[in-house]
């Protein structure tokens, strides 16, 4: 499997071609009656047996691609450095530090070293966007009712 730290958005031929799949798969999907299926790539004639949650997951897949989102598969209980953390999150590596110690953000010491869940970063990161678009519908209301908006 390649693995790659650039983030790459898909082509317009990516995307209509992930579209077209998508409907496709999750059609197939709604009609079968147990948990694994068998599929059979056309090329080379070659059959593969697969659970149906991993078709499942291609179809969330395809469906992200499709919206010209760019896809990074990472296994839940991957930990990652701080520097992957703060990249992750936007923000300086020493911030990061700084929530760490300050038990925002759960982490393991290894040595010297820091170690966050990935899972953690991302609910997070998911908690702060939550609370950013809170913080902007309340300056939104209070500028409309200081009159700051044009009817």
């Amino acid at each position: 499997m390649e693995t790659t730290n650039e983030i790459k958005r898909p082509s317009k031929i990516e995307r209509k071609l992930a579209q077209a799949s998508y409907s496709s798969l999750i059609s197939a999907i709604d009609q079968l009656k147990t948990d694994q299926t068998e599929i059979e790539i056309e090329e080379t004639g070659e059959k593969i047996i697969l659970p149906v949650k991993a078709l499942i997951f291609l179809g969330e897949i395809l469906k992200a691609m499709s919206q010209g989102k760019p896809i990074s598969i990472v296994p839940i209980a991957t930990e990652v450095t701080t520097q992957s953390a703060a990249e992750m999150l936007g923000c300086s590596r020493p911030h990061l530090v700084k929530l760490l110690e300050e038990g925002k953000i759960e982490f393991t010491k290894i040595g010297k070293h820091r170690r966050i869940k990935y899972e953690d970063v991302v609910e997070y990161k998911r908690k702060m966007k939550e609370e950013q678009k809170k913080h902007i519908i309340e300056i939104m209301n209070n500028d409309e009712e200081l009159g700051l908006y044009d009817s």
